[in-house]
């Protein structure tokens, strides 16, 4: 309530977009930053649920499985939408039902948003915690981390005290010091990327460096440059607001999107293969047999036969008498093919033929 006092002192008089029925704390959702931030983080979250859902009729339709790289990505899209949604806790005034959202919901969100990033660099690094399903066991155990952290604040406050959900901003930033542990993390992982998946590391290390340069502006901002500039409690909650949507932009545009890109050409390439014909034979075809090339006194079973034979010829024969060797030869015989293999023919201008087999 002290904010929304400050801030009707600021301005006056209700912003020109506000009707007069609407409650005090609602104001900034009229207001025109108030409604910037609604146009850009709503169409973050419905581009988020589209995006979703196409990933889930894809999975169902064409792969008829849930793959572990899609499950780490749907989880990856669905922190990245939560954090489109968190604006609106900041856009109203901070109460006891906007407080718990505020302490709880922004640093789970953004441990499992930057788990999963964490995850996917040590998935493409090869390391074997983060293979396969693994890969969502990690981010998943450590965004719990966040969820105890938030949950023991808590609970030492509202049960423990049983004081009211209330913080000062660098008590507010100090809840968020293991997310930023995680994003330092993620950025180092990611920077040992640099020999394999040369693109998608490029990608990741820019998303990360886009989110720390975003951090440290808002941290900054909200636990010494609004009280420096006397900005203090009017300019907490816009600027929490404009680096939420901001930063769920970075996250989507710059690992959402471009890793369902990565994984519809994967999947295509995986899908139709090139034709490789090495090594490749056809059933039927048998391989040639090597030639014999072996003639004269090369052929032992030639010189065999001739020796054998030596005696056998008579003086009498015509010159023209000559021994063939055919490997393998189709010869006409009384109007009858018949093949030949590693038969000695004797031919005679005066002799029929002589067959001789070695």
């Amino acid at each position: 309530m002290e904010l929304l006092v400050r801030v009707q002192r600021s301005n006056g008089s209700r912003p020109a977009g506000c009707g007069s029925a609407l409650a005090q704390e609602y104001w900034p959702l009229c207001d025109t930053w108030g409604i910037v931030v609604q146009a850009a983080a709503g169409l973050g979250l419905v581009s988020c649920a589209v995006l979703m859902l196409v990933l889930l009729l894809w999975s169902a339709c064409v792969s008829r499985r849930l793959s572990s790289a899609l499950a780490a990505l749907l989880l990856f899209l669905l922190a990245t939408a939560g954090i489109f949604a968190l604006p609106y806790s900041f856009l109203i005034a901070l109460s006891a039902q906007t407080c718990p959202v505020r302490v709880f919901v922004f640093g789970v969100l953004f441990s499992m948003a930057f788990g999963a990033l964490l995850a996917r660099g040590l998935a493409l690094l090869g390391v074997a915690l983060a293979r396969g399903w693994r890969e969502v066991g990690v981010a998943v155990a450590l965004a719990l981390v966040q969820v105890i952290v938030a949950t023991e604040w808590l609970l030492v406050v509202l049960v423990q005290d049983k004081r009211t959900c209330q913080f000062s901003q660098p008590e507010f930033a100090m809840l968020q010091i293991y997310v930023m542990v995680l994003l330092a993390a993620a950025l180092v992982t990611a920077g040992q990327m640099h020999r394999q998946n040369k693109v998608q590391a490029a990608l990741l290390v820019l998303t990360l460096l886009l989110s720390v340069c975003m951090w440290l502006v808002w941290i900054t901002l909200l636990t010494y440059g609004n009280h420096a500039m006397g900005h203090s409690p009017l300019w907490d909650d816009p600027v929490i607001s404009v680096a939420l949507t901001a930063n769920g932009w970075v996250l989507l545009l710059g690992h959402g999107f471009t890793q369902v890109h990565f994984m519809c050409k994967r999947n295509a390439r995986t899908k139709d293969p090139p034709l490789d014909f090495t090594g490749w034979t056809s059933p039927r075809t048998q391989p040639a047999a090597p030639l014999d090339l072996k003639t004269g006194t090369d052929n032992e079973g030639f010189q065999m036969d001739a020796d054998a034979r030596r005696g056998n010829i008579r003086s009498d024969e015509p010159t023209s008498e000559a021994t063939l060797h055919e490997s393998t030869k189709l010869l006409p015989m009384n109007g009858t093919d018949v093949a030949w293999s590693g038969t000695f023919m004797r031919v005679s201008s005066h002799h029929p033929i002589t067959i001789l087999q070695h």
